[in-house]
């Protein structure tokens, strides 16, 4: 039996790699163009201007957040995209009526979200490394919070599609609560320039507490304390597995 599991989890994870490197035009290679546009817009013309931040060249500082911010928008659109097209193509009742757990369900779609955020996140690294000396501190550091944050949005990803009922409503969330958590996230600044209410505020912010331990992970220093932005980021992997399990279990947003 568990065989048969294994099976199914390839199946659908070789399915959601084939569907994103199929389409690589669309969905590899715009975040390598929006990302060499940051870095000569915001790293090269404005940095040069700020100068240094946190002691590091300000191109340096905002090239961890960046690779984060493509790996975070890829997870979550790959599988927010590709769960709701299943759900309206009525695809997903075959893998639903399958004699496997739908924990296995959840998890070939979230590693194929993973894969793509992994891909970008990769793509992304190697244009950075054409503006910037890329270095790495703590190399296992930079492994696991790449592969949480992956994780952790591309389940919040299957959340939104489980609930979408048009595909219109996969867009509200990433433009109304991704783009601003993650733009306010410390991609481009460091959390020690905001006032005191204000670092509090952003402390309700979860994207920074990924950016905050992906950055120390590059550059050797953090805003806030790495064992607890890590315990966090494993905290919403744990809770948001929890609530997509419960609502497929369910068949809450899958049933007509």
């Amino acid at each position: 039996m568990n065989q048969l599991y294994l099976v199914a989890f390839k199946s659908i994870l070789t399915k959601e790699i084939n569907r994103f490197t199929r389409i690589w035009i669309q969905t590899l290679v715009p975040p390598a163009i929006t990302m060499t546009l940051y870095f000569l817009i915001f790293g090269n013309l404005v940095g040069s201007r700020i100068g240094e931040m946190g002691g590091v060249s300000y191109m340096e500082f905002i090239a961890p957040g960046l690779i984060m911010m493509s790996v975070i928008t890829n997870s979550y659109s790959n599988v927010a995209s590709s769960f709701y097209s299943a759900k309206f193509q009525r695809n997903l009742e075959e893998i639903m009526v399958a004699p496997v757990p739908h924990y296995v369900m959840i998890a070939g779609y979230v590693g194929g979200g993973v894969a793509r955020g992994l891909c970008v996140g990769l793509i992304v690294t190697l244009v950075a490394m054409f503006f910037v000396n890329i270095s790495l501190h703590h190399v296992g550091l930079v492994i696991l919070t790449v592969f949480l944050t992956s994780v952790l949005f591309s389940l919040g990803g299957l959340i939104n599609a489980v609930f979408a009922k048009s595909f219109d409503d996969i867009s509200i969330i990433p433009t109304f609560v991704l783009t601003p958590l993650t733009y306010l996230g410390g991609v481009f600044y460091s959390l020690s320039l905001l006032p005191d209410f204000w670092q509090g505020v952003s402390g309700l912010n979860p994207v920074v507490y990924m950016i905050n331990v992906f950055r120390y992970g590059f550059l050797g220093f953090a805003d806030i304390s790495v064992p607890l932005s890590v315990a966090i980021m494993v905290g919403f992997c744990v809770t948001l597995w929890t609530l997509a399990y419960y609502l497929i279990s369910r068949g809450i947003g899958l049933r007509s």
